[in-house]
């Protein structure tokens, strides 16, 4: 599962300690990093020199930072609106993930503020991984993956375990939000055909995997398990945003909605991988 990834470095939070963690996965240790930092295009001529000098030592201190190979790591330094050029760099390099920096802003916030990472997460049909700037960042030995019988939730499973198959002491925590239980309401990970299915998938490569079946709204209820399990990582399925012909503004109507994406990205207490499945050519 070589990937080509792409790191949106704004220069502050912890994107990058992130992308280091997450590269110590066998299975990502050879991918392909680029390192993208964005000048404003709104930046007067009179600054434009300093700023692009300040862009390039943002990306020699992330190159630092990150310890990679020199063959492995590549920079772009770009002037322009910043949640238009990310898209247009993952496309230009057909990025496998996206990796950013979010402030967590609420739907409607974030839109009023010209959330970068919202705006991004909306139109892109990229896997994005976005590290909140409050979060604590780990090391990735407990992954929690949201679980459901959906395609995008089985291509979240299968990424999960691609991740922890190969790596000593990593463990998967499978949840699935079942709505035929009362809010709070759990019961064996046996009794849930869905939960039974994921895990065997899994042990089918000696995981260390647990099961929660629970009732309630998925979103909290999502959240509130990743911070009493300790998850370091929440990783679920993100179906494309919207058809590529209405992919002109944002859609607001899911914004402003209950998307669980949404939810997740905002209130989630540790980073969060929205995977999204791989295009067929």
């Amino acid at each position: 599962m070589g990937k080509k990834i792409l790191l949106a470095d704004s220069g502050t939070g912890q994107s990058e300690e992130m992308l280091k963690y997450l590269m110590e996965i066998p299975s990502l240790k050879e991918s392909q990093v680029t390192i993208l930092h964005v000048v404003t295009a709104e930046i007067s001529a009179d600054y434009l020199a300093e700023k692009l000098k300040e862009g390039e030592e943002t990306l020699k201190k992330a190159i630092a930072r990150l310890e990679l190979p020199e063959g492995q790591v590549s920079t772009k330094l770009v002037q322009g609106d910043p949640k238009l050029v990310v898209l247009e760099v993952a496309d230009e390099l057909d990025s496998d993930l996206i990796v950013m920096g979010s402030r967590g802003l609420k739907r409607l916030k974030s839109i009023l503020s010209n959330s970068v990472s919202q705006y991004v997460f909306q139109l892109s049909s990229r896997s994005m991984l976005l590290v909140k700037d409050d979060v604590y960042v780990k090391r990735l030995n407990r992954i929690m993956v949201a679980v459901d019988p959906s395609d995008a939730s089985q291509q979240a499973l299968n990424e999960a375990i691609a991740y922890a198959r190969d790596t000593k002491g990593q463990q998967l925590i499978l949840v699935h939000i079942n709505s035929k239980l009362k809010p709070g309401e759990e019961v064996s990970a046996d009794a849930d055909p869905v939960l039974q299915s994921a895990i065997a998938a899994a042990k089918r490569y000696n995981i260390d995997v647990r099961g929660v079946s629970i009732g309630g709204r998925p979103g909290p209820t999502l959240c509130a398990l990743a911070e009493n399990k300790n998850a370091d990582l929440i990783l679920m399925g993100s179906p494309d945003r919207r058809p590529s012909i209405a992919k002109g503004l944002p859609d607001l109507d899911r914004l402003l909605g209950s998307s669980l994406s949404d939810y997740i990205r905002v209130y989630a207490p540790c980073p969060v991988l929205l995977s999204r499945p791989a295009k067929v050519d």
